[in-house]
């Protein structure tokens, strides 16, 4: 029996981040868990499993839709739902989306603060535990931000918090 006492993370997502884990787990349920169904059923009906390909397939993607299930369904009972919009101080927060400027590079980007679940760099969106989320957190528009990274410290001025 698990230790009732010990704390779990919480899971911390934008609505747009729960609506993509809702709408991701009614696939796998609904669409995938058929999709996979009826290819067991088909590499059954050929006959010997022992040297049957398909069917082994068809099992490690069965299996590949029930622990993601599993995942997405653990990742729902702790998340904690943050909008973007109550954060009306001007101060960056979960869901802010932000442009700054490299002090140093004279660049500017543009990302949107998430949850570590949501996190993707490639899409401009970056975890609140990252060295940089971390650093604006409770920041607003004008100050300066000093991150400490492994490559040394970088300095970001807050262009706009929206």
């Amino acid at each position: 029996m698990a230790d009732e006492h010990i704390p779990v993370k919480k899971t911390i997502l934008t609505r747009e981040g729960l609506q993509k884990l809702q709408d991701e787990l009614d696939d796998l349920k609904i669409n995938k868990r058929k999709e996979v169904s009826i290819e067991l059923k088909e590499a059954r009906a050929q006959g010997d499993l022992s040297e049957n390909a398909e069917y082994d397939a068809a099992k490690a993607a069965k299996q590949q839709i029930e622990d993601r299930i599993t995942e997405i369904e653990t990742l729902l009972k702790h998340v904690e739902v943050v909008d973007a919009s109550e954060n009306s101080n001007g101060k960056i927060g979960i869901g802010s989306k932000v442009k700054i400027l490299d002090i140093e590079f004279d660049e500017e980007m543009d990302f949107t603060i998430t949850g570590s679940t949501e996190a993707n760099s490639l899409k401009g969106k970056i975890s609140n535990e990252s060295p940089v989320g971390r650093a604006l957190l409770g920041h607003k528009e004008g100050d300066t931000v000093k991150v400490e990274t492994q490559a040394g410290e970088l300095k970001y001025k807050i262009i706009s918090v929206a």
